[in-house]
């Protein structure tokens, strides 16, 4: 995975969350002053630092080094621990929710949603975010064609594997989805920085890299800047009680 390679970019180029996303997932979960939220696959702490407003207790795990030292650089209060979606390395029944943010693509397996079960408490929450782009807007639209030639098999939001997995599960039932139109101002370099960090360009040669965000750089007017717009959605799932951790 290329995102050891680029967790400055990371930080600099991608979105972040609204706090409305949050709001939603609190009032759901009925999480605040006394919760546990762990944000799982926490990566630099996009959605970590605005999960500290519910007043909630925060845990972001995320596996990755260089991610995780991004994040306790700009959330030194934050707990920071090192595990995956499989091994959390967390007590049985110690949280109130789940988040992940931007990821659970990577890891929609039955093996992940047993991990996350034996975490929540009964009644606990998953819910699951994306910045998802907006590809009718001509920009986006632009940068999909791009990078189309080489996503290869990377793992995609709109592959359509974690909806069946959430969908078919007996561990989680569908609890609301949350959508909010949101957008980004970037300059030339964040642009770059932006599409640098996806996984799958941080990992290519260094001059078709090159070739590839200077192609993207060439996207930005004269004026200096431009505004990619998402659609921030969140879907929420409460553990179900059918007995079904490990």
């Amino acid at each position: 995975m290329g995102f050891s390679k680029v967790s400055d970019q990371y930080e600099r180029g991608r979105p972040g969350y609204p706090p409305a996303a949050v709001e939603w997932i609190a009032a759901g979960a009925g999480l605040g002053p006394g919760s546990v939220i762990v944000d799982l696959a926490a990566g630099t702490g996009k959605l970590t630092r605005v999960l500290t407003g519910t007043g909630a207790r925060v845990i972001a795990v995320e596996p990755i080094a260089e991610m995780r030292a991004q994040l306790t650089t700009m959330l030194p209060g934050v707990e920071a621990l090192e595990g995956t979606a499989e091994a959390m390395g967390l007590p049985d029944g110690s949280a109130d929710a789940v988040t992940v943010a931007q990821a659970f693509h990577w890891f929609a397996t039955d093996e992940a949603l047993a991990e996350v079960s034996r975490v929540l408490r009964p009644g606990g929450w998953l819910a699951l975010v994306w910045n998802e782009r907006d590809i009718d807007q001509p920009l986006q639209a632009e940068i999909r064609r791009i990078l189309a030639p080489y996503e290869g098999e990377t793992p995609r939001h709109g592959s359509g594997t974690w909806q069946r997995l959430m969908s078919e599960t007996p561990r989680f039932e569908a609890a609301g989805e949350f959508h909010m139109r949101t957008e980004q101002e970037l300059d030339e370099d964040g642009l770059a920085e932006r599409v640098g960090s996806t996984s799958f360009v941080a990992n290519l040669p260094a001059d078709e890299r090159a070739s590839l965000l200077g192609e993207v750089r060439q996207l930005v007017p004269a004026s200096g800047s431009v505004t990619l717009r998402y659609d921030t959605v969140v879907y929420g799932y409460r553990k179900a009680d059918v007995g079904t951790d490990r």
